[in-house]
């Protein structure tokens, strides 16, 4: 059974992601976000791939505004709350499917990009001290200016793709009008 508690342990076990939840009573939210905060940071650091602990600041923001809006219901709304995994990994549930199945295509471009990255970091290490300094100097700025480029070229396209989708409801809206 979830309940309110204590504010100050409340407040303390927020700063933890997960923890909050799971002090609350929330186990299978707490674990969920516990799992993908410190998933991330052993990500980012076994890869060492950086830029993905920004992921992981946002997983705490996240975590901790979560436990004090769960806090801030009422007591009818508080327990009406149901104790589920994060994202539904569990797939649980009439038409609500898995969030791997809808979001398997944007997943594995992600893992596809986070293989080659690794293994160009990899590849590139290899062969430092077995070329010239010049040769050095070029595939280190390629390595700078590629993912950063990819980022770009990602964000534009998301931009479009959310353009198109917005102009393509707009456009039924106005047919279902008319």
């Amino acid at each position: 059974m979830t309940k309110k508690r204590n504010g100050f342990l409340r407040f303390c076990c927020s700063l933890l992601p997960g923890a909050g939840e799971m002090y609350m009573g929330f186990m299978k939210m707490g674990l969920s976000l516990m799992s993908m905060f410190f998933g991330i940071i052993v990500a980012a650091s076994i890869f060492e791939l950086g830029p993905l602990a920004v992921l992981a600041v946002i997983a705490w923001f996240y975590s901790f505004f979560h436990v004090h809006n769960l806090a801030g219901l009422s007591d009818e709304e508080f327990y009406a709350v149901e104790d589920e995994y994060l994202f539904h990994l569990s797939g649980e549930g009439g038409k609500d499917k898995s969030f791997v199945k809808r979001y398997r295509t944007i997943i594995a471009v992600v893992l596809i990009l986070l293989g080659i990255m690794l293994i160009w970091n990899s590849f590139y290490w290899m062969i430092a001290n077995l070329i010239p300094d010049e040769t050095v100097w070029v595939l280190q700025e390629i390595s700078y200016r590629l993912p950063r480029l990819l980022a770009g070229i990602a964000i534009i396209a998301a931009g479009i793709y959310l353009v198109h989708g917005k102009k393509k409801s707009l456009e039924e809206e106005e047919t279902k009008e008319a």
